[in-house]
């Protein structure tokens, strides 16, 4: 199974739980965005030893194509002494140092092949990290403007209401005030014909206010009499 595969696996088990829980799906997908680059940071792990792990094999063939040389030289000289025996000796661990040699250079060549790998699949991981960042950025945008339109939507359709609320509060209100006003003027009439008590709260119809103002008048005219009377008997002087 390759390391992408491994990493959709490990994403839908962590997923899993969140995506049949309550959580925002804003929470969900921060959430697999920071599991995602943990992953990315595994698999950077994963290039960085197999690269480590091939220099030492390569620092270990090195020192073993050293070997290699230097048992030739040795064999070369056992030869140049006649003496076969430790030439054949030298010779073989030779033979034996190449053997390795060889194995390590096959071992290298795998980790080579498997770093190379890693490394792809990390660039294709790294990848698809960024591209998922750039839509969950964009998701999350319009996620939120999608919930400030409903927020601000419910508020209108709230306001509506109240509107509405406050549209047949207003019109009640002008009708009794239309209704107090009528019955002001109505009031005002009555209290102009005398047919309700004034502001001191005496009772005055129509005919009580014209007897007042006749007796007032003959009180008027009696008392003009009398002042007449005693100013003629002053002019007269007294009797001769």
């Amino acid at each position: 199974m390759g390391i992408l595969a491994r990493v959709g696996r490990l994403l839908r088990s962590w997923l899993a739980p969140l995506l049949g829980s309550a959580e925002s799906p804003a929470d969900t997908l921060a959430y697999a965005y920071e599991r995602q680059l943990e992953l990315l940071q595994q698999a950077r792990r994963s290039v960085v030893e197999v690269a480590t792990a091939r220099r030492r094999l390569q620092l270990q063939a090195a020192r073993y194509r050293e070997d290699a040389d230097r048992l030739r030289g040795e064999a070369e000289a056992a030869v140049e002494r006649g003496d076969d025996e430790a030439a054949r000796a030298v010779l073989g661990r030779r033979h034996l140092a190449l053997a390795q040699l060889d194995d390590l250079e096959q071992q290298m060549a795998n980790l080579q092949r498997e770093e190379q790998r890693l490394a792809d699949a990390e660039a294709r991981l790294a990848a698809q990290i960024e591209a998922f960042r750039t839509r969950k950025e964009l998701l999350g945008a319009r996620y939120s403007a999608a919930e400030a339109q409903v927020r601000v939507g419910e508020a209108l359709s709230g306001l509506s209401r109240e509107m509405g609320d406050v549209a047949l509060a207003t019109q009640r209100m002008e009708e009794q005030t239309r209704e107090l006003e009528a019955r002001a003027a109505a009031v005002g009439e009555m209290i102009d014909e005398g047919l309700l008590p004034d502001a001191s709260g005496a009772r005055q119809d129509r005919l009580a206010r014209e007897i007042d103002r006749l007796a007032l008048g003959d009180r008027v005219e009696e008392e003009l009499a009398a002042l007449k009377g005693r100013t003629d008997g002053q002019h007269a002087g007294p009797p001769g």
